[in-house]
């Protein structure tokens, strides 16, 4: 389990780290859907976790994820709105949801504490990589100032999401 969640960690950083190369490049309106996309993908793993675990600490966590990443997702699309643009569909969004959608497949694949596990891991790792890049790709190149206040606001949930994380995959242990 440890190796496929540095190995997940690993894919997602690398993704990120590519990424990253090109910061340079990302306007405004790719970042916005970046964070909207990572926000969706983390939703439809809680979703599946909702679906498939009996355990209550993980339910409760699973529960929160949907109700902070929609929370967050509703504010990035009125702010998109009141900005008058569109989020930008772009080859980190697109590579990120193949990745989730391999990494769901995975997870559907198992039940009981298997699930439970390789779900909470998979969260630990994927808050992690998410964090590092909001932090040091994609708020520094936001240039609008509404934008970086969104996806600063945005770190400091999703930091605790992966605090959360880290003591549910202690408690299941």
């Amino acid at each position: 389990m440890l190796a496929r969640l540095i190995g997940f960690a690993a894919a997602i950083t690398m993704l990120f780290g590519v990424a990253n190369v090109y910061a340079a490049d990302l306007n405004d309106t790719q970042i916005a859907h970046i964070a909207y996309t990572a926000g969706q993908i983390d939703i439809a793993a809680a979703e599946l976790a909702l679906e498939k675990s009996s355990n209550e600490d993980v339910r409760r966590f699973a529960e929160n994820m949907v109700s902070d990443h929609t929370a967050v997702n509703e504010q990035a699309l009125a702010l998109v709105e009141k900005l008058g643009v569109t989020p930008e569909d772009n080859e980190t969004s697109q590579t990120l949801s193949k990745q989730a959608d391999l990494k769901r497949a995975e997870l559907a694949g198992l039940s009981g504490p298997a699930f439970d596990r390789a779900y909470v891991e998979n969260e630990v790792a994927y808050h992690q990589a998410v964090n590092d890049a909001l932090a040091n790709l994609l708020i520094p190149a936001a240039s609008n100032e509404e934008l970086k206040a969104l996806l600063s606001t945005g770190l400091e949930i999703f930091t605790g999401h992966q605090q959360h994380a880290e003591n549910v995959l202690e408690m299941i242990q």
